[in-house]
């Protein structure tokens, strides 16, 4: 089992930058694990941000975050970031982090596959 929280979220206007976290918790030291982000704004699906493996060697972002959004994760693998630059109002949502024991395999961006979520943190981007 992992534990995850979401912290660092906010408000922010236009064009401003902010940087999302998530510290795992419980299994976390013996197996590995992938992580991702998702967000979903109101009345909308919960969709796929980005997602990086265990290693921090792989990362995948959606189309609409390329160039503006970064996803790392600490040397010990154990918190993950989601630096956000350029925002734009679109990119306002409850931002969620989540898990899942993927070994050695690249992350996926199926929603399905993560097994571990945390609350969510809402990011508010203002026009």
């Amino acid at each position: 089992q992992i534990q995850l929280v979401e912290s660092g979220g906010g408000l922010v206007q236009a064009g401003g930058s902010l940087r999302i976290s998530c510290a795992a918790s419980g299994r976390t030291s013996s197996s590995s694990y992938a992580m991702g982000w998702f967000r979903q704004a109101p009345g909308k699906e919960r969709e796929f941000v980005a997602a990086i493996s265990w290693s921090g060697g792989s990362k995948i972002y959606a189309d609409s975050v390329k160039g503006r959004i970064t996803i790392s994760r600490d040397k010990y693998g154990n918190t993950v970031y989601l630096q956000m630059n350029s925002l734009k109002p679109e990119d306002t949502a409850v931002y969620y982090c989540a898990g899942y024991y993927s070994g050695s395999y690249l992350p996926t961006v199926r929603r399905d596959q993560y097994d571990y979520w945390g609350q969510g943190t809402q990011v508010t981007v203002s026009s």
